[in-house]
């Protein structure tokens, strides 16, 4: 980064000046004051997006290896007859967050917490939730149906197909919740250009758990709405870095930036 820096200051002629800035959740630049690239995709990108998951992924032969045809189309059924949902969350996932809670606990939390900020929650979740146990409990599943729709696959299903069907179908404003990267999913995309979509669209539509400690504090690591990508308008250049210095789960987004201004 700081090589970069210094070969821009070094062009002859050209007036070049390097800052090192922290970019926050607004899409300006605090350094230059020029807005960053929008995350969001454009609608055509992301009808594109759409009928790509539901061709290379959700109707991809992998996802028949542990899901049924019929429960897919029982859940396509289901997605169809209700509104479209604001967020929709990885269930199991989002309960192994804390090792030390009940799961059920743990999910209630998340979804209680989004309830207050969102109207229509979707919970993909498997049958063996319902059946009352230490790490379920029947009351916690109780209370979690009076703020979110419900869908219970079988327990040999794969989640992620229908957490991509569920999140694209509800539109481009729909958030989903799971700490998994996706990445078998971006790569059973047929082409680069739609992995990148892929990709883009993920990183402003993934809402993850950064923080969790039962009946004390839920933090999450939120979606921001600029790319992280290098970019460039001519006249700025705009590069994220890592600092060595300091370290970042792979969920997170890296936050310190160069910026290139030729005055």
């Amino acid at each position: 980064m700081l090589s970069i820096k210094q070969w821009f200051e070094s062009i002859p002629g050209e007036n070049w000046k390097g800052n090192l800035t922290t970019m926050n959740y607004s899409r300006q630049c605090p350094s230059c004051y020029q807005p960053l690239e929008d995350i969001h995709l454009s609608q055509e990108e992301f009808i594109i997006l759409k009928e790509k998951i539901k061709t290379d992924v959700i109707e991809g032969t992998d996802v028949f290896r542990n899901t049924s045809p019929q429960e897919l189309e029982r859940f396509q059924r289901f997605v169809n007859k209700h509104p479209p949902f604001d967020v929709v969350i990885d269930g199991l996932n989002v309960a192994k967050t804390a090792h030390l809670s009940p799961s059920s606990k743990t999910l209630l939390d998340v979804v209680l917490y989004l309830a207050q900020k969102h109207q229509r929650l979707l919970v993909l979740g498997r049958k063996h939730m319902l059946k009352d146990s230490s790490q379920w409990r029947k009351r916690d599943m109780d209370d979690m149906q009076k703020k979110a729709d419900f869908f219970f696959t079988s327990n040999v299903s794969k989640d992620d197909p229908f957490l991509l069907y569920a999140t694209l179908h509800s539109g481009a404003q729909c958030m989903m919740v799971t700490r998994d990267l996706l990445r078998d999913h971006k790569a059973a995309l047929s082409d680069t250009v739609t992995r990148r979509l892929f990709f883009k669209w993920q990183r402003g539509h993934q809402i993850v758990i950064s923080s969790y400690i039962p009946g004390k504090i839920l933090t999450f690591e939120d979606a921001l709405p600029y790319d992280t990508i290098v970019q460039t308008d001519g006249n700025t250049w705009h590069i994220p870095y890592d600092d060595s210095l300091s370290k970042r789960a792979s969920f997170e987004i890296p936050v310190k930036w160069l910026c290139l201004q030729k005055k």
